[in-house]
């Protein structure tokens, strides 16, 4: 290893699972790590796993995690000698690797000159079309007017994407089917695009119907070896953004892997690349295969090709910046077995994926054979409007594709987040669904197959969860102690609950039996106006840990739960539910729908007013727009009136359930 790029301490400009992930591997090398975090991530877990830690700055991105210059001073005032980008933030950003390198730190990434070409969709598809590299059709030239794009579009013929030179997460993507809809959506996604990438510049391509989006990992040192590590499936997406991630794919041969590796190593060699790269194509049904885009760094999924090739990528991503040679060559990388990731989110699958703000109430992986979690998760941890929903990552190997995906089933299943929603539940049904497990998933898999799925729909309790949660605050409450205290049935439980879950009120009343060990439920469910229906052969055997032990119809199962306040939440066979005690509260009903109140989805930021108080609004219209979680929100009116109050303005924070407007409802 020459002088110049000796390496000590790793400074890791990032946050999250990706921070902690890169930590862990640093560590366990013997690199001495720092950690750079923002105000709101004071008390991270990436923070304290680090030997050092250096705050950047405020909450907001733009101060803290993309602030160059903060970065660059905590790597001088912390002594680091090499930066390790992790994913997004700056990790593709070419300024923030040349400045590194002026510094005289090594930066654990490619070259600047691939970082750019690579950066640019418009002069990465050229470079390729040179390389010999299938592309898709399409038009990546210079002349960006709207009567070009157009006239291109009609050539290409529709379906048509519409894609941001510069983009990424799906953003300034939009797909016209028609020149009339082509000409509304050019600009659109050219604004879009200028708003998030500061570049306005779009390129269009053929749109391959349902296809499959498979990528391959490519690794380069600076002695000019550059090799493939087979390839991964992405193909279940929401917003154009993955949900599965899986190694191998079930679709590709080993023809195909071998034609796909070999194409993506022309990518790398055509910009001289160094380092962990991951190329993407597309894949018709055909197998037919075209080049995406080639993405500069380590990948989010890039744990599933680790455990396929017994690798760990970011140790030879720090070996390759040093100067070292790649550890194998391609003829001794060897595919074994099979990997499945699922990327754990704060959002509400059954609200269209909205993302989701609180803090962690309870938070328990699963563990076992052949299971792996990424994840930044911790008892009391807010998650913020701040940064990406992503919280964790969870992945199963297994020797086939159909041991790993009942090891990750049950994986989901057996481990809990309580505070947040989250997409755990909808997870699990989605690797369960007949189609994902025959093979068949394609970009097209959720709105074609599991758009009807209960765990997208709205979750009511049924009479035992209503039963269940009652035993468990009725033990919780005779200890007088937290929910992690031992309680065993052995004593005698009787009373009155009035319970809310979600829009729905419950009256439950518990009774004992002769021998005082077995809690039954009387519950009526007031909203549904249902006669009083009595939960039989129900009995809570013990609680202790977060676990309820209990008995249904004579089987012996187990739960999780936590209680906060003498609210309650329970994992259930349909999702995690939360049980709010209102039985000290005077009577209450439903809140009426339509009330003209329009209150913040989550905490975030105003970003546009679209109406002014005493416009006359019908129910649905647009009063103003909210950004939280990199994602703007409309905020609608719910009922046909006046508005009579906006209580915010463009740029203003505001907090989850903050009145920011209000409509009088008209007298009909």
């Amino acid at each position: 290893m020459s002088e110049q790029n000796a390496i000590n301490t790793i400074l890791v400009a990032n946050r999250g699972e990706i921070a902690c992930r890169v930590i862990r591997t640093a560590k366990s090398l013997g690199y001495r790590t720092v950690a750079v975090y923002s105000q709101a991530d004071a008390k991270a877990l990436h923070v304290q796993a680090a030997d050092k830690a250096v705050c950047i700055g405020p909450a907001e991105v733009g101060q803290s995690y993309l602030n160059m210059p903060a970065i660059l001073d905590a790597v001088k005032r912390s002594g680091a000698d090499a930066v390790h980008p992790g994913y997004g933030f700056m990790s593709e950003n070419a300024e923030f690797a040349d400045a590194c390198s002026a510094a005289g730190v090594t930066f654990i990434g490619p070259p600047v000159k691939a970082i750019d070409m690579m950066g640019n969709k418009r002069q990465a598809k050229l470079a390729m079309l040179d390389a010999g590299v299938p592309c898709i059709p399409g038009y990546s030239g210079s002349d960006q007017s709207d009567d070009t794009m157009v006239r291109e579009a009609n050539e290409i013929g529709y379906p048509v994407m519409i894609k941001a030179t510069a983009g990424g997460g799906g953003r300034g993507m939009r797909i016209a089917h028609s020149e009339s809809e082509m000409r509304e959506l050019i600009g659109s996604a050219r604004s879009e695009a200028e708003n998030a990438f500061g570049n306005g510049e779009i390129i269009l391509e053929k749109a391959i119907v349902e296809p499959r989006h498979i990528e391959i990992q490519v690794f380069a040192d600076k002695h000019g070896n550059c090799v493939y590590l087979g390839e991964r499936d992405c193909s279940i997406q929401r917003r154009h953004q993955k949900v599965v991630e899986e190694a191998p794919s079930p679709f590709v041969t080993p023809e195909l892997r071998k034609a796909m590796g070999e194409a993506a190593v022309r990518t790398a060699q055509a910009c001289d690349y160094v380092g962990a790269g991951t190329v993407e194509f597309l894949v018709d049904h055909e197998r037919n295969f075209y080049f995406l885009e080639m993405n500069t760094r380590l990948q989010v999924e890039h744990p599933v090709t680790e455990l396929i090739t017994d690798t760990d990528l970011v140790a030879w991503q720090i070996k390759v910046a040093a100067g070292e040679t790649l550890p194998k060559n391609q003829d001794e990388i060897q595919l074994n077995g099979h990997a499945m990731e699922v990327r754990l989110y704060a959002e509400d699958p059954r609200q269209n994926f909205l993302p989701q703000t609180g803090d962690v109430a309870l938070w328990r992986q699963a563990d076992g054979d052949g299971l792996r979690c990424d994840h930044m998760l911790a008892d009391g941890q807010t998650v913020s409007p701040h940064y990406d929903p992503m919280l964790a990552k969870m992945i199963a190997w297994g020797e086939d594709r159909a041991d790993a995906t009942r090891r990750l089933k049950r994986m989901l299943e057996d481990s809990v987040l309580f505070g947040v929603e989250n997409n755990r539940h909808f997870l699990a049904k989605v690797i369960d669904n007949n189609v994902f497990k025959a093979g068949g998933a394609t970009t097209a898999f959720l709105p074609d197959h599991f758009a009807e799925d209960p765990s997208m729909q709205a979750l009511n309790a049924n009479n035992e969860d209503w039963a269940l949660a009652s035993m468990i605050l009725s033990a919780s409450n005779s200890t007088q102690h937290d929910s992690r205290s031992n309680w065993s049935s052995f004593e005698h439980h009787s009373g009155n609950y009035k319970l809310r879950q979600g829009e729905n009120i419950a009256d439950v009343t518990l009774r004992s039996n002769s021998r005082g060990s077995t809690i039954a439920g009387e519950v009526v469910i007031l909203q549904a106006e249902q006669d009083a229906a009595t939960v039989n052969n129900l009995e809570l055997i013990s609680i202790e840990d977060n676990r309820a032990l209990f008995s249904r119809d004579g089987v012996q199962q187990s739960c999780w739960f936590t209680v906060e306040n003498s609210n309650l939440y329970l994992a259930s066979d349909n999702g995690d539910l939360y049980f709010e005690d209102i039985s000290r509260l005077p009577a209450l009903g439903a809140d009426q729908a339509g009330s003209g109140q329009i209150k913040a989805v989550m905490d975030g930021a105003i970003v546009d007013i679209k109406a002014n108080v005493g416009d006359s609004v019908q129910k649905g219209d647009l009063i103003m727009v909210m950004e939280a979680m990199k994602m703007e929100h409309p905020m609608k009116a719910d009922v046909d009136g006046v508005i009579t109050s906006i209580n915010v303005q463009a740029g203003d924070q505001v907090k989850s359930k903050q009145l920011l407007a209000e409509v009088q409802p008209n007298e009909e």
